[in-house]
């Protein structure tokens, strides 16, 4: 698990400052978040923008994507159950369609974790109600749009623009 921690510091480092709008329009408390969006639309971004800019300081995180090869002989369960040991807190688990059994072992760590609070992406969240365990009841879903006009403009000329 500790290469998964220098993966995320490395990622944390090369942050862009540029947030997108969903960053704050997400309900961070909830204990299973899900957010979908197309591909390239900025879900890692949005992810290790809130652990690195909006996480209390007190807070324990691990990002990692699912198609690291870590997983290749590690379950996603236990790599829960040892970081909720290590004192974690909050776990963002990226490209989660890319493991097998994603839903089964997500409704497992919602159901014997309930302090850890886990945010995962995933580019089609069909797949959440098509899993092999029913999350719809447990996770709260946002949708991260491609990058707009007017966000774009926003970024690149630093001018908000009104939303209409």
């Amino acid at each position: 698990m500790e290469e998964l921690f220098i993966l995320q510091e490395q990622f944390l480092e090369n942050l862009s400052k540029r947030e997108r709008y969903l960053l704050s329009e997400i309900d961070w408390s909830n204990q299973l978040i899900g957010i979908k969006g197309a591909r390239g639309s900025g879900k890692t971004t949005l992810l290790l923008q809130y652990i690195k800019f909006k996480l209390p300081k007190d807070a324990e995180p691990l990002y990692t994507s699912l198609d690291n090869l870590y997983f290749l002989d590690n379950t996603l369960i236990s790599l829960a159950k040892e970081f909720v040991l290590q004192g974690g807190t909050h776990l963002f688990l990226d490209e989660v369609h890319k493991y097998p059994q994603w839903s089964r072992e997500l409704k497992l760590i919602y159901d014997q974790f309930p302090k850890l609070k886990t945010v995962f992406t995933s580019s089609s969240m069909l797949e959440i109600y098509k899993g092999e365990s029913d999350l719809s009841r447990r996770v709260v879903t946002y949708h991260l749009k491609e990058l707009s006009f007017r966000e774009f403009i926003s970024f690149d000329k630093a001018r908000r623009l009104p939303i209409s």
